[in-house]
């Protein structure tokens, strides 16, 4: 298929979709599995026809989805086969390394491992049941979900989130329970430290001042 072949909208097997970035945050895939299952036939059809996953078609015309990671995820475990694709762009007559950088310049890939490091973009995986498990990014999830900032467009936010919580709370905390982990995490998301971070909503020093 040529360059301008490609639909802007089509269906897609789960299994052959492409992830953009390395990890997903388990957790949360699991808590969406449950959402899954509790949806009667009608409303999982329904779920599925307003979600579309936005990709961009690389090498070899195949498709990179550059959201909804999780879902993508909780559907293929749960035996969910084909979903609906908005194509955002066709970049499927570039190289290899010329993609991924490209990808990655427009903030549609993620190349970071479940420690928060760089890697090269051949550590990102082929499928989406190979994401690996990042619990920092389901702690952000959740604490996102509790109120401890706003949803917000800016790419990959959540994986801001997760690398500025990882120094505050350990890996054995999460662990250990994650609601413990989310109200820990709740005083963190409101520090003016924290201020540089998309959808933040706490108070800086100055405005704290200033509303006395």
């Amino acid at each position: 298929m040529s360059a301008t072949e490609h639909h802007p909208f089509v269906e897609v097997d789960l299994a052959r979709l492409r992830p953009t970035q390395i990890t997903a945050g388990f957790a949360e895939v699991a808590q969406k599995r449950t959402q899954w299952a509790r949806l009667a036939k009608k409303a999982r059809r329904k779920l599925l026809d307003s979600h579309w996953f936005p990709a961009v078609v690389g090498p070899r015309a195949r498709y990179h989805i550059v959201d909804h990671h999780h879902l993508g995820l909780a559907l293929l475990e749960e035996g969910v086969e084909r979903v609906r694709v908005m194509v955002l762009d066709d970049l499927s007559y570039l190289e290899p390394a010329v993609f991924w950088r490209f990808m990655e310049q427009q903030d549609w890939a993620h190349p970071f491992d479940q420690s928060g490091e760089r890697r090269a973009f051949d550590a990102i995986p082929t499928g989406i049941s190979r994401l690996v498990d990042d619990p920092y990014r389901s702690l952000a999830g959740f604490l996102r979900n509790a109120g401890g900032y706003a949803k917000d467009t800016a790419p990959f936010a959540e994986f801001l989130w997760a690398d500025y919580l990882r120094p505050h709370i350990t890996l054995g905390q999460i662990e250990k329970s994650m609601e413990i982990a989310v109200r820990e995490g709740l005083g963190l998301a409101r520090s003016p430290l924290a201020r540089y971070l998309p959808g933040w909503s706490g108070v800086t020093p100055a405005t704290a001042s200033a509303a006395r």
